[in-house]
């Protein structure tokens, strides 16, 4: 109710022609006589609009297309017009939406109700030409890549659904049918062998099968120990790997506890007496206030290992921008000892404290980056690690490698800015840097 009286208030106080009412509803089918009902969309709409809201275009869910006898019925009982009323039907991927929205002219309704149909007495067109090749390719992709997805949230795939999304941009991209395998991770510990055996037996199967292994991120100990094992895995039989914020330090854990032998290391997230404490808690955070103990936003890391994969992914640039939600990093005392027993910090923040992103130079393709990289994938424009991983899942990494720019070269310590990159106050322009997001709900991914 707060955001049904505030968009009344918004709508009255900028007026007509500077307020667009999209109103969303189901127009369910009724199974034995199959008609499409339009009582749900009637009632809702007579809802909204003795809440003071009236609804100026109609975008009607369904699975089949509409039909016209009930366009005309909404329209008469809705008084809306039938030229702004959209169906959305089922598609065989949810990027055929916007064409959907475009073949039926919501565009010219939406601006007429706004009163932006024109500009210099040409009539806008929406310029959807590479977006038809994608949702054309997506549904035309035949050669299926296989990536484990091991979690602990795998049951409620929403969960990972940006990880998802990434993951999809980058099978489009290098031409390859997106297949997600979930694994639970508490499926792949030995606990697992004895209590629930069947479920231990399908978990590592499916992450043996897989082309690739990803583990995302999350919070809490429970499903830690199979994390483990499926990093262990990915590097013991080179399989491309990608972890990404805890999917990271469970790979430094891994590693040392495996070739360091250092048979108790662990995160202080997990076991705060731990002897080899290979993750800390952020120097500055707090453990007792409630609150902004976070590591949030965007942050630069700087490459320091020229010819990296990590950084002939983006391009070989000096530095990437991106996205983090953490409070534990790797232990800096203990990085030097990691670097002499072969594990690379490829990527470090402007201090060379922080460590970014992780490789293994003798894997096929085994990097951990420590902030989120599908925060920042887009359709046609897929995130450089996400990228990396389907590419080598699918035997194209090296093609891929050699598209990048081999003149520029990683940045030194000494050249890294001391400056304060990311203050804490007001900055100008703070959405600059943000994208309208792509979140559906649609296929494309197959599990």
């Amino acid at each position: 109710m707060p955001f049904i009286e505030a968009l009344g208030q918004f709508s009255y106080r900028v007026g007509p022609g500077n307020f667009c009412l999209v109103h969303v509803s189901l127009v369910p089918v009724i199974n034995v006589v199959g008609e499409q009902k339009t009582k749900p969309t009637q009632h809702s709409v007579r809802g909204l609009r003795g809440l003071g809201l009236a609804p100026d275009v109609l975008a009607c869910r369904s699975t089949e297309p509409l039909e016209e006898h009930v366009k005309i019925k909404l329209s008469q009982f809705c008084h809306v017009p039938i030229s702004n009323i959209v169906n959305l039907h089922d598609v065989t991927n949810i990027w055929h939406i916007p064409l959907l929205l475009r073949d039926q002219k919501t565009h010219e309704a939406i601006l007429k109700v706004l009163d932006l149909q024109y500009d210099g007495k040409v009539p806008r067109e929406p310029e959807l030409g590479m977006w038809t090749k994608r949702a054309t390719k997506l549904d035309k992709l035949k050669t299926s890549v296989k990536i484990a997805m091991v979690g602990k949230y795998t049951g409620l795939s929403d969960s990972y659904l940006s990880v998802i999304k990434a993951l999809l941009h980058a099978s489009v991209a290098m031409e390859r049918k997106l297949v997600v395998e979930w694994v639970p991770s508490c499926d792949l510990e030995d606990s697992s062998a004895k209590e629930t055996p069947e479920a231990h037996k399908k978990a590592w199967k499916l992450l043996k099968g897989a082309d690739g292994v990803l583990v995302p991120g999350g919070f809490g100990d429970r499903g830690v120990q199979g994390k483990i094992l499926a990093a262990k895995y990915a590097r013991e039989n080179n399989v491309p790997y990608l972890g990404i914020c805890l999917g990271m330090q469970i790979a430094v854990i891994e590693f040392a506890r495996s070739v360091m032998k250092l048979r108790g290391a662990n995160s202080t997230e997990f076991d705060p007496a731990t002897t080899s404490p290979c993750v800390i808690f952020m120097p500055e955070g707090s453990k007792t206030q409630m609150g902004a103990t976070m590591r949030l936003g965007s942050r630069r890391t700087y490459f320091h290992v020229s010819g990296c994969k990590s950084a002939k992914l983006y391009a070989n640039a000096s530095s990437v921008d991106e996205r983090h939600r953490h409070r534990y990093e790797v232990n800096p005392d203990m990085v030097p000892d990691f670097e002499r027993a072969g594990l690379q910090f490829v990527g470090k923040d402007e201090s060379g404290k922080r460590m970014g992103i992780i490789e293994l130079p003798s894997h096929k393709f085994f990097i951990g980056a420590q902030f989120h990289p599908e925060f920042k994938s887009r359709p046609g424009k897929p995130s450089p690690l996400f990228l990396g991983l389907i590419a080598a899942a699918s035997g194209q990494l090296e093609p891929l490698l050699q598209r990048s720019n081999p003149t520029t070269k990683a940045c030194p310590m000494s050249k890294v800015p001391k400056l304060k990159l990311y203050p804490t106050g007001p900055v100008n322009n703070p959405l600059n840097s943000l994208v309208n997001g792509y979140y559906p709900n649609g296929t494309g991914i197959h599990t």
